[in-house]
């Protein structure tokens, strides 16, 4: 057959005479490409948890402690006065605390109802205890480190104003970073922020709360006040610091790198339960601003 008749004849064919059953140029479609492997996402955190959370009480004291940024400290001259000032302080959004300083000073408050006590130094209680929160005062590293190998879930700096302020508790979160800390003494509502910017995981506040003026007229409504500005300082520095400081666990993707499940840590507190609107930005985020690194 001439080769011009030959190419005449291939292009008056039909696509049929390649598909049909009958005919021997069946064509099978191409093997599916290979799933695409996905890299490591880049995460945002340095660390990522993975202890389970406790449901001790001490625990979720702890937890409570972290979440509000502020921790106030009552002295008063009465139990009575005591009393109505810390109902108005917790009211206001604020965890109240007493100072012991001694072992009996802990079992009355215990007894009481108390959920977690401060002491101006270590040493005073049994630290390892899961129904009642114990943070013993600190001021050196060696103190810090001592406390928490005999089981303290959390310290206290103080006195941290006269050892160098928020300067000092950034000092002391270098080799300490898996120990949350507290801020204690001399600090006001308006430095709640920089603490806890510097790695503070709460702040004691005492006269800033419990203003003696106030405290000698029984003028608890201005407790109230005074401890809900304190607590709205305190929820606003730790929102702001949320962005340094979560971790990134367990993200999963579908192949077209759509983000499926998310799990959101604190560093400072693991058992941290991050703001659901928080979460829901980041999906929005991740979802109009680009895709994590794949290849």
């Amino acid at each position: 057959m001439d080769a011009a008749i030959l190419r005449t004849s291939i292009a008056s064919m039909s696509l049929s005479h390649f598909t049909s059953p009958s005919s021997s140029f069946n064509f099978l479609p191409p093997p599916p490409p290979p799933p695409r492997r996905l890299l490591t996402p880049r995460l945002l955190a340095i660390r990522c948890f993975h202890s389970r959370p406790s449901t001790s009480t001490s625990a979720t004291t702890l937890s409570n402690i972290v979440n509000s940024g502020v921790i106030a400290c009552l002295r008063a001259e009465s139990a009575d006065v005591a009393m109505e000032a810390a109902r108005a302080a917790i009211s206001g959004g604020i965890s109240v605390v007493g100072t012991i300083m001694k072992t009996e000073d802990a079992e009355n408050a215990k007894d009481a109802g108390a959920k977690f006590v401060m002491s101006p130094a270590i040493g005073i209680l049994d630290q390892d205890n899961d129904d009642f929160l114990y943070i013993p005062g600190v001021m050196t590293p060696s103190e810090i480190l001592s406390s928490y190998n005999a089981g303290a879930k959390i310290v206290k700096v103080y006195p941290v104003s006269a050892v160098g302020g928020v300067g000092y508790i950034a000092t002391l979160k270098k080799p300490f970073p898996h120990i949350p800390m507290v801020a204690s003494q001399g600090i006001t509502t308006d430095s709640v922020g920089e603490y806890i910017a510097k790695g503070a995981s709460s702040v004691v506040l005492s006269d800033a709360i419990f203003d003696k003026e106030a405290m000698a007229q029984r003028n608890f409504s201005a407790v109230y006040r005074l401890a809900q500005f304190a607590a709205s300082q305190g929820n606003e520095a730790e929102e702001k610091d949320l962005c340094q400081l979560i971790s990134f666990q367990h993200l999963s993707f579908d192949p077209d790198g759509k983000l499926n499940l998310m799990q959101i840590h604190h560093r400072k507190n693991p058992s941290r339960k991050v703001n659901p609107t928080f979460m829901e930005f980041f999906k929005i985020f991740h979802k109009f601003f680009g895709k994590f690194n794949k290849i």
